[in-house]
């Protein structure tokens, strides 16, 4: 097989090498000495021979470019006949082989044997070993050369052939060295790109800052949790300027100790598992900070206490219910006797209106603890929150207000659920909303984060708001400010959001109104 090897410095190098040599034939054929060998036979040949040549030479060097010429097969095989053709007779000029120009085929022929592979590169040797055996033999005839000038033509043959496959066989031997080369830089750049795309795409949140907490590394899912632009470049910004980590990575840095991921609030309703390692590159350490969304974490957890709850309540039930039936059923027994005073009918309305209150605390547990895992389905709220509200709707005297930008909102989650946790939301939002405004008025609010393809909802409601020393209760079970509140409806609806990954906090908005907020997690997530 006839190929061309791409190396366009070393051609570049043997076009300067020609030329070169061609000034310094000229250059010793200028200089007149009773010894000169170099045009010795035929002056005038030697001399029209080299100017060519050097005409040739320069053309080359001025005009040719290696890096196209050496994709032409055509050209080199030209270039390289040229100068075995100008050797020869130049040869022939300065009287045959024994002037030693011969040896200066050698030179040519491994030029051939490295750009060109295959039986073509050998056949260069040939031609230039019966060239010069020709000539030699045409001066033998004129007597101008004896039979050493035939031994010395059949040695340089022997050395043309042998410099061919020298130099073929190590061409080769370095090309099989730089494909190997190649396809190990190859394979280790997909795996580079294949551990960056690793990194950028894994739910892990990834940051690497150096001793200065200068950004090296974030990938995507870290400016997801921290609500930062996928746009822009934070490589070599301070870790202070875009997140509030930066505290915690100089106290660690400080003091490195590996103790328990602490758990964060990087942005309203994400929270967030923070650990920190360091990467040590030798001369240099890094700190690497890993960030996890607490929600997955959350939801393993709240899986097993359900687990846990259900077995207890199933046998609280029974415990209580029992007596709780008897003692509300005796109370209404006591009501309907007519010797009964009006103070003691009072007393029999207190124990069955408590008795209604334990009992829907019991239904309201077992309700919680029975819940079926989730089965999420993929549907855009544009489309289902419309026809939720027209279903709440109907027969209250309520008004909601629906406002939803517009592009598609895609989440994924059990509906089942979801209304639940709407409906004790909106429940409890026109229940405050009438007691404070006189008016029954929510308005529901749907929209994206900033800077990634995931939807929150928004209860807002035109009450007084919750104050800020009841915030960290309300969410907990059986905490209610109601007196008929059995205090489960908050803590239900957040378990019910982080059953299906997402998050349920409360937060005012700007104008100072009070808001219910649910953070979905991305749609195309796994459960």
């Amino acid at each position: 097989m006839v190929n061309v090897q791409h190396n366009p410095t070393l051609l570049k190098i043997y076009f300067y090498f020609r030329t070169i040599l061609a000034f310094f034939l000229l250059g010793a054929f200028l200089i007149a000495t009773p010894k000169n060998v170099f045009g010795a036979l035929y002056p005038q040949l030697f001399l029209w021979t080299i100017l060519s040549y050097l005409g040739i030479c320069l053309f080359t060097v001025v005009f040719a470019k290696p890096r196209k010429l050496v994709h032409s097969f055509n050209r080199i095989v030209s270039s390289l006949i040229v100068d075995v053709l100008a050797l020869v007779l130049l040869i022939h000029a300065s009287g045959g082989i024994e002037s030693g120009l011969g040896y200066l085929l050698l030179v040519i022929v491994a030029m051939a044997g490295i750009f060109i592979r295959g039986q073509l590169g050998i056949a260069f040797a040939a031609m230039a070993s019966l060239l010069v055996i020709a000539e030699t033999l045409y001066l033998f005839q004129l007597q101008q050369v004896g039979s050493k000038g035939l031994f010395s033509a059949g040695f340089l043959g022997v050395l043309l052939f042998c410099t061919a496959y020298a130099f073929q066989m190590l061409t080769e031997k370095l090309r099989t060295s730089n494909l190997e080369a190649a396809a190990q830089a190859a394979f280790a750049a997909h795996l580079q790109r294949l551990a960056q795309a690793i990194v950028a795409r894994m739910r892990t949140g990834i940051i690497v800052v150096d001793s200065n907490n200068r950004i090296e590394l974030i990938n995507d899912s870290a400016l997801r949790l921290l609500d930062l632009s996928q746009e822009s470049d934070y490589r070599d910004l301070g870790l202070a300027t875009i997140t509030p980590l930066a505290n915690l990575v100089s106290n660690w840095q400080q003091n490195p100790q590996s103790g328990p991921p602490q758990v964060l609030d990087l942005r309203a309703g994400q929270q967030a598992r923070v650990s920190l390692s360091t990467l040590d590159l030798g001369a240099s350490a890094r700190t690497v900070i890993y960030i996890e969304d607490h929600r997955v974490m959350t939801q393993q957890a709240q899986q097993l206490k359900l687990a846990s709850l259900g077995r207890l309540t199933a046998s609280i039930a029974h415990e209580v219910r029992n007596p709780l039936g008897a003692i509300s059923h005796a109370a209404q027994l006591l009501a309907e006797s007519p010797t009964i005073s009006a103070s003691d009918k009072r007393l029999t309305e207190i124990i069955h209106q408590h008795s209604q209150r334990v009992n829907q605390i019991v239904e309201s547990t077992l309700a919680l603890s029975r819940r079926k895992e989730p089965q999420p389905e993929t549907f855009d709220l544009n489309q289902w929150l419309p026809r939720f509200v027209t279903q709440y709707c109907t027969g209250q005297n309520v008004i909601i207000d629906v406002e939803i930008a517009e592009e598609r909102h895609l989440v994924k989650i059990d509906q089942t659920h979801l209304s639940q946790v709407l409906t004790n939301l909106l429940d409890n939002g026109l229940r405050y909303s009438r007691q404070h405004t006189g008016t029954a008025r929510v308005l529901l609010k749907v929209d994206k984060s900033r800077n990634d393809d995931i939807s929150y909802l928004e209860v807002i409601d035109y009450g007084p708001g919750i104050p800020d020393e009841q915030l960290v209760h309300i969410f907990d079970p059986f905490y209610t400010t109601e007196e008929r509140g059995s205090g489960l409806g908050l803590y239900i609806s957040k378990e019910l959001c982080e059953v299906n990954q997402a998050s349920l906090h409360y937060h005012r908005t700007t104008a100072g109104l009070s808001c219910f907020r649910i953070d979905f997690s991305h749609f195309q997530r796994m459960f």
